[in-house]
């Protein structure tokens, strides 16, 4: 309840700062992606594949805004910013020119009506897996809410393997069947991987392989041509903090952002059949933020990987002892080892030195942000130095 009356004073502010920029988005082409993973890569895809192209196009996804080709920081650990940062950066896009925009919407931005007033040219919907249920409280009202998103948006483009695909019969009912756009590796798609299989260096696993197919449907929906598509894929290297390998040796370390069960599966199972030697996992879970997960994230880690590193990813007021038990709870191989190490630069640094010949070091959760809260507000963090730092030492 609280959190409706919430959102109408959103609401409100949305409004007013869409008098104030005077609503820019219906001056330029909007290109939303949603979903629980696969956003950030999938609205990079888009922006680089537009970008290639030739195209003015910006972009605002979680880690940062691009506007005419300057880059801008946002706020900590916040993928879709305020209506007032949405405005302004989309007056700034219109004010020089921009043709498209790509932003990377979450369920709280449509909940709390931060994208209230953009007219989306295209909806794009990744997947959806149980997520910010601290939040939504309920799998239905997440589901919702993602969907609203489509609702608003001229042209649908969806996985049809995912199974949220079974919940947009009402919203496909709505669209023209030329603005209804399938995705997948199943030959019903539209966009399918036996005909849009592109070379791409970077985007591996079936994973990514879905986050292409978003891509190229995107692009095609924008009226793009299968050359200058399958250029932009061939081009594009995925942003900072997904599939990173950031150190390749004897072994390797991978950053990846990784932070819910359905992205653990995705990653370790695409990483197991390459990985030589054994994957060591250091991860954690972010306090006050769906607990739920915690045990399937220790479930799925202990099947693909033999040492686990538990540590700390934000625990803000919860004891990070309590969390690493929680994920512990939910670990069914008891091949798998488990440290636990709280402090995460320590975390990082025991993982690097366990590694042997053939090993991949994997560090999810954090990945491109800047900051750690302890709870008491956010404290300088980066994942990379980390790693530089604890490589420096082992040698």
């Amino acid at each position: 309840m609280w959190q409706r009356i919430k959102n109408i004073y959103h609401l409100l502010v949305a409004f007013f700062f869409n008098c104030i920029f005077l609503f820019p988005g219906k001056s330029i082409n909007v290109i939303g992606v949603t979903g629980t993973d696969g956003k950030t890569t999938t609205a990079n895809l888009i922006y680089h594949i537009l970008k290639t192209a030739g195209k003015n196009v910006s972009l605002i996804s979680s880690v940062g805004a691009i506007v005419n080709n300057k880059g801008y920081d946002l706020e900590n650990h916040v993928t879709t910013p305020s209506s007032f940062i949405l405005q302004k950066f989309l007056r700034r896009a219109v004010s020089q020119k921009s043709e498209y925009f790509v932003i990377e919407v979450t369920s709280h931005s449509i909940d709390q009506h931060r994208i209230w007033g953009i007219p989306f040219k295209i909806g794009v919907l990744t997947n959806i897996t149980p997520e910010h249920l601290d939040y939504h409280k309920t799998f239905d009202a997440y589901v919702s809410t993602k969907i609203k998103l489509l609702n608003l948006s001229q042209k649908v483009i969806a996985n049809i393997d995912d199974s949220s695909y079974a919940f947009l019969g009402d919203v496909k009912n709505k669209k023209n069947i030329k603005n209804w756009i399938t995705y997948g590796f199943h030959k019903s798609a539209e966009i399918n991987i036996d005909d849009y299989n592109y070379e791409s260096k970077y985007l591996v696993g079936d994973f990514n392989k879905y986050n292409m197919l978003a891509g190229i449907a995107s692009a095609k929906a924008l009226g793009l041509t299968d050359e200058e598509i399958k250029k932009g894929v061939a081009g594009f290297k995925p942003p900072i903090g997904r599939f990173d390998i950031v150190y390749s040796g004897s072994f390797s370390v991978m950053i990846d952002f990784a932070h819910t069960p359905n992205a653990f599966a995705n990653l370790l199972s695409s990483l197991k059949p390459i990985v030589k030697g054994r994957i060591i996992h250091v991860f954690g879970s972010a306090g006050e933020r769906d607990a739920h997960k915690r045990p399937f994230m220790g479930e799925i880690s202990s099947k693909y990987s033999e040492i686990i590193v538990l540590t700390s990813e934000d625990p803000r007021s919860e004891d990070p002892n309590k969390i690493a038990e929680e994920i512990v709870s939910g670990i069914k191989n008891n091949k798998c080892q488990v440290f636990k190490i709280i402090e995460r630069q320590k975390a990082v640094e025991a993982a690097i030195q366990m590694a042997k010949d053939g090993d991949m070091v994997l560090i999810t959760g954090k990945a491109h942000e800047k900051s750690m809260n302890y709870g008491k507000g956010e404290e300088p963090w980066d994942e990379y130095n980390a790693v530089e730092s604890a490589l420096k030492k082992r040698k």
